[in-house]
């Protein structure tokens, strides 16, 4: 009888644990993906598509803010090796460089902060998003992986 209850045990903590694993990836992609939605309406404002609109580029920054402060968190170790949907996944060297990793995040952070005073037009838009940008896409270029 002790065995079926440790094992029923060991079972219901594994499971747990995957739910966990899960519902931590999703959050991640989601984070993610919201941060790639609202670079695209920065870019259309950007290229003409859209018009300057003070709020959707508040509202991305704002975003882009809280991806900042949650980088850090959203990577723990539970997610070394998660199989992901999509077509990148984070690479180890998210957890094999931690202390490079959050320094990527924090220069991601200070450079949404200093922008959001700055942005008042799409000449500054510009300016300031190719800023964000080259922090994004450095932290991509190194702490995420393509799938084949």
């Amino acid at each position: 009888m002790k065995r079926i209850v440790i094992v029923a045990a060991v079972l219901a903590f594994s499971a747990g644990a995957v739910v966990a694993q899960q519902d931590q990836a999703k959050k991640t992609q989601a984070m993610m993906k919201d941060n790639g939605k609202n670079a695209g309406a920065l870019a259309a404002i950007i290229k003409g598509e859209k018009p300057y609109d003070q709020a959707t580029v508040d509202a991305a920054l704002a975003q882009f803010d809280e991806t900042a402060k949650a980088l850090p968190t959203l990577f723990p170790e539970s997610l070394k090796g998660a199989k992901l949907d999509g077509d990148y996944a984070p690479s180890p060297k998210i957890w094999e460089d931690k202390a490079g990793f959050a320094q990527h995040a924090a220069s991601f952070g200070k450079a949404v902060t200093e922008a959001k005073g700055k942005i008042k037009d799409v000449d500054t838009l510009k300016a300031e998003l190719g800023v964000i940008g080259k922090q994004c896409g450095g932290c991509h270029e190194t702490y995420r992986i393509k799938k084949s």
